[in-house]
């Protein structure tokens, strides 16, 4: 017998044991005779193991325990039911003849080769009496030795102590690399810890020195955060410290920084700010045709984007505006134009520089401190030459456009901007034979790209640009991380490219859980497990709050099979980064 083996069987001899096989069972599910010692440890969602012999070579199961039940075949009787409930007890039937019983999906096996141990399958069922045994860190250490460096830790196994072992593989080729792009979901309702779930997972990836990131931080969440900014409450993961530990350039640009480079953005801002709205032409076509006709006419005396923030500019603007031709192109009606002549006449021009178009022609001025144009900011982020690759974070938070024309149309039409660069870059890198290796990750994924056609024109644009992105960037070496509150409502087409899901409370009820159906595949046991999780903020203080999740995916050495695994989230930071070794001085 090998010393692996004899290691392994001493863990698992000296682990608890709590049941052995039951009939009937499957290779899908087998069925648990509960041992009378461990009838009263919680066992749903505990991770057990079992030894058996398959092709002459000893293999060891590893899975979660989805249910329990409890089973008196005398008390099923009519009669006995009739006396219970008249006495309540019926001695010595009542409590003294209970089986009970539980239901185990295995999710990995390993077999024992004499010098390590490789994944299997489970291609038979092994004999009733077999043994069930709580798995322990050390067995789990002991399983997975080969692959200690990919191991990641998110938490530990829902309800349970031992760790949940993960994996993050890069989508390069060589060590600890998957050879392609995936697409990853997060979804849960407001505070059920899917933010902080996604920020241990870039933590995941930033490990690897040639790969990527790019954050499109809409709310501003994960800009505070690189930033340093931690929050007393909650979950104050600083993830500027660990960044850098890891050795990680960070680049962190806000909407005042970005400058925007395409005059039909111009145009469609125009279109959206109050500009023309105080010259009297409401939304519609006829400010759409102003707003075009007006970028035509500035390019054509050859006004530059990044000079529109200049008086000269918007004289010249002005004046195109009082120019008669120009008017009957906007308005083909002479009323209409003796009412717009009449306001434009009466303008006062300072109030509209200062207040309409200023805050508008400073979103492509490339002068400002910090300036990066969308273009430069895809080359930094894609320069596969950089011996450590950035984390790139663009934070297009309302409180970071103050100052600036900003609302959810524009931060549209910047976002639909930033898209199309991606899309563009990873075009380009492709036709060089250049892998990108770059994860994107987006917040507020179904206000972006909902299931239904958004009325928003703009918005509609980003809606379709997304998708179009999800469906053609896996194979540039893009793949995305998409962080939604809901899952009925983001759009199919996303849900479906998705490889790895993570799922936490508030999906249960409605819609929400007829969606999570659809993706599980009807498993009841793993349903009725999800359905188990509790609101965190249910629990009495911080200090206990519980952060469940239910994964599915090849995102786990104990997923082989691609069944679901269910985690309890750490919820202190300081723990978190024990677990895999980023505290600093490794403390």
């Amino acid at each position: 017998m090998s010393e692996e083996r004899t290691n392994i069987e001493q863990l698992i001899s000296t682990s608890e044991r709590i049941g052995t096989i039951g009939s009937p069972s499957s290779t899908s599910k087998l069925s648990l005779d509960i041992l009378g010692t461990a009838v009263d440890k919680k066992l749903v969602g505990e991770l057990a193991l079992f030894r058996f012999s398959q092709d002459g070579k000893p293999h060891y199961a590893l899975g979660q325990i989805t249910e329990v039940q409890l089973k008196n075949i005398w008390l099923e009787d009519p009669t006995m039911r009739s006396l219970a409930r008249q006495r309540g007890q019926v001695n010595p039937v009542s409590g003294q003849q209970d089986t009970h019983l539980g239901d185990m999906t295995v999710s990995a096996v390993f077999s024992d080769d004499g010098h390590r141990f490789e994944p299997s399958i489970l291609g038979t069922v092994p004999a009733t009496g077999t043994s069930i045994h709580l798995a322990t860190d050390e067995i789990l250490d002991r399983l997975l030795e080969l692959y200690r460096d990919e191991i990641f830790y998110l938490g530990h196994v829902y309800g349970s102590t031992p760790k949940l072992p993960l994996w993050f593989k890069h989508f390069g080729t060589g060590p600890h690399g998957a050879g392609e792009a995936y697409h990853i979901g997060i979804f849960g309702k407001t505070g059920s810890g899917k933010s902080v779930l996604a920020k241990m997972i870039l933590l995941a990836y930033a490990r690897y020195p040639d790969m990527a990131i790019f954050v499109i931080d809409p709310q501003g969440e994960f800009s505070k955060d690189v930033r340093g900014e931690v929050r007393a409450e909650g979950f104050p993961l600083n993830l500027s410290n660990t960044l850098s530990q890891l050795n990680k350039e960070v680049i962190i640009r806000s909407v005042r920084e970005l400058v925007l480079d395409r005059w039909d953005l111009f145009s469609e801002i125009l279109y959206e700010s109050p500009f023309f709205e105080r010259l009297s032409v409401p939304k519609g076509e006829n400010r759409r045709i102003a707003s075009e006709v007006l970028a035509e006419k500035l390019q054509r005396v050859h006004i530059t984007l990044q000079n529109l923030y200049q008086r000269e500019s918007f004289n010249r603007a002005w004046q195109i505006l009082g120019d008669g031709n120009v008017q009957m192109q906007f308005y083909r009606t002479q009323q209409s134009r003796d009412r717009f002549n009449i306001v434009y006449q009466e303008a006062n021009q300072n109030e509209f520089f200062n207040n309409y178009w200023g805050p508008i022609t400073e979103l492509f001025r490339k002068d400002r401190t910090g300036a990066i144009s969308v273009d430069n900011l895809m080359q930094q982020t894609f320069d596969l030459g950089r011996a450590r690759r950035p984390v790139v974070v663009i934070d297009l938070s309302r409180e970071m456009a103050a100052g600036l024309f900003w609302n959810d149309t524009i931060q549209a039409l910047v976002i639909k901007r930033l898209l199309d660069g991606l899309t563009y870059s990873a075009e380009g890198a492709y036709r060089e034979n250049r892998f990108l290796n770059t994860l994107v990750i987006l917040d507020e994924a179904h206000r972006l790209a909902p299931r239904e056609k958004i009325e928003n024109e703009k918005q509609e644009s980003v809606r379709l640009s997304l998708l179009d992105a999800v469906r053609t960037t896996r194979k540039y070496g893009l793949g995305w991380m998409f962080i939604s509150q809901t899952l009925s409502s983001l759009h199919r087409e996303i849900i479906g490219q998705l490889r790895i899901f993570f799922f936490g409370f508030g999906l249960a009820l409605g819609t929400e859980f007829m969606s999570l159906k659809e993706i599980v595949g009807g498993d009841p046991n793993a349903l009725k497990l999800y359905q188990s999780f509790r609101d965190p903020h249910s629990a009495f203080d911080i200090a206990s709050r519980q952060y469940a999740f239910m994964t599915i995916g090849p995102v786990s050495p104990l997923s082989f099979a691609g069944t679901p695994l269910f985690l309890t989230v750490y919820n202190t930071p300081q723990e978190f980064l024990r677990a895999n070794q980023l505290l600093r001085g490794g403390k």
